[in-house]
């Protein structure tokens, strides 16, 4: 819809960076306010530990767009493309949990209570994100007839993303916005209420990935790849492991809870 905040066609300044720096702010801000709940975590080293794991997880998301998508390094349009929008979450969330497993013994931090410390931000930034996805036109839905729909008729959303102009799409980036949201509210309570450590990211990986499985269903893109002779998306391939991820992690602390119970009895 806006692809840039300024274009002065020298200077351009594009909404979906800006965007996307203003989750990671307001992700790390709110990360800082619970850790400071937490207590036996340091809230600074959270905050430190979070901008190394923003800053993995954006060379993640350019580099699973370009694996799954190599046309983009075929021309030089594609390649400022990386960088004005575009990326796939899930590369992102892969390189920042590869990137978590390093600093997490570097930082000799408590592994569960900070990943359940960061989750939320996780899906708050992505919140902010999707609408950056939106105004850039890309990660854009299927043609749709519903009265929801929305027709993006800016020509650099076209160039930057190849988003068909002037035709009604599904606003995927809204659903998944919308549904980034109420996830967060959700991850923020259940945080608040204190469960046992993992939990919390537990919950994240399984929710996000039911809701991304199903959201995928709409998108219109081609830039995610396909497995299993084209029945599956990349990304719903991923929700599919992130959902057993999820499942196994609370197995786990529930199998935790009850040898801790079973010691003290």
């Amino acid at each position: 819809m806006f692809p840039s905040i300024i274009d002065l066609g020298f200077f351009r300044i594009p909404t979906y960076g800006v965007m996307l720096v203003t989750g990671i702010v307001v992700g790390l801000w709110t990360a800082h306010l619970r850790a400071r709940k937490v207590g036996q975590l340091d809230p600074e080293r959270v905050v430190d530990f979070g901008i190394w794991i923003a800053l993995w997880g954006l060379l993640g998301s350019k580099l699973l767009l370009v694996l799954t998508e190599p046309s983009y390094l075929l021309s030089f349009e594609g390649v400022k493309g990386l960088l004005r929008a575009g990326g796939v979450f899930y590369g992102g969330l892969i390189a920042a949990m590869v990137a978590a497993v390093v600093l997490v013994r570097r930082y000799r931090l408590p592994l569960g209570p900070l990943v359940d410390t960061l989750a939320p931000s996780v899906a708050l930034a992505h919140f902010f994100g999707r609408l950056g996805c939106f105004a850039a036109g890309c990660c854009y839905g299927a043609a749709c007839e519903r009265p929801w729909a929305v027709t993006f008729t800016n020509p650099l959303a076209a160039e930057v993303s190849g988003t068909p102009l002037g035709q009604p799409l599904h606003p995927t980036q809204l659903y998944e916005a919308a549904f980034n949201l109420a996830n967060f509210a959700f991850l923020a309570w259940l945080f608040g209420r204190r469960p046992r450590p993992g939990r919390v990211l537990a919950s994240y990986l399984t929710v996000y990935g039911v809701g991304r499985f199903v959201i995928e269903l709409w998108r219109g893109d081609p830039d995610r790849g396909f497995v299993l002779g084209g029945a599956l998306s990349t990304s719903q391939a991923i929700a599919i492991g992130m959902v057993a991820m999820g499942l196994a992690i609370f197995v786990w602390t529930q199998l935790a809870a009850r040898r801790e119970s079973k010691a003290r009895s």
